[in-house]
């Protein structure tokens, strides 16, 4: 049984924004028209980008989607590049690490071109990636519609918790027996104390997948 509690705590938001020095003709060739996204700290510099590339002859489009800012992608919700992904040809990433492009990759059937402008480093992320990124998704998803019971990650931390009549909506016209296992922070070896689960659901942070086989809740 989940114990349902108010939460009053206060909550202060501060941007967190790269103030580094980033050298732009470290980008390489990029096709004609590309949509731009950025993890949360480097939105900012998105717009220096658009000019950088404006000059290079590189028509470039920018979508909030339903983000509050314009480019902003997080690993759960690529929508700023899904809006995008009929209006051009490719998509260049600004930021570090493979799992937002990858989120982009999936969520468009696009090209992604990724800078980091910590390193410098530029390039294209290899579609091989993305192939089996999905082939991952299909193997977990094969895994929960073949289980009958299954074992559901619920998150206690603001901004990561899901309503449990939000997971009961979507996973109670599946018939299976549902344990919550609800956390602060997850220990991913405590799992294995549990071996009558047959699949488990993530209903957390999507990076989880990266460590776990699991399958998150929006790919049900």
């Amino acid at each position: 049984m989940i114990k349902r509690q108010k939460d009053n705590m206060k909550t202060v938001f501060i941007n967190a924004k790269y103030a580094g020095k980033i050298d732009l003709e470290k980008i390489g060739k990029l096709p004609k028209k590309v949509g731009l996204v950025a993890s949360i700290q480097f939105v900012s510099l998105l717009k220096d980008v658009e000019k950088y590339l404006a000059k290079q002859g590189i028509k470039t489009l920018i979508s909030p989607g339903n983000q509050k800012n314009l480019g902003q992608i997080l690993g759960c919700n690529a929508s700023a590049a899904v809006d995008l992904k009929e209006k051009v040809e490719a998509f260049l990433y600004i930021g570090d690490g493979r799992f937002h492009p990858i989120a982009v990759g999936m969520k468009t059937g696009k090209q992604v071109f990724t800078f980091n402008p910590i390193s410098g480093s530029f390039k294209k992320l290899d579609d091989e990636v993305v192939e089996r990124y999905k082939k991952k998704k299909q193997g977990a998803l094969i895994k929960f519609h073949s289980a009958s019971t299954v074992g559901v990650l619920i998150s206690s931390k603001k901004g990561q918790k899901v309503d449990i009549d939000v997971i009961e909506k979507k996973l109670n016209k599946y018939d299976k027996k549902l344990y919550y296992f609800v956390f602060e922070t997850l220990d991913f070896s405590q799992l294995e104390n549990f071996p009558f689960i047959e699949a488990w659901v993530n209903t957390a942070c999507p990076r989880i997948d990266e460590d776990i086989k699991v399958l998150n809740i929006d790919e049900l």
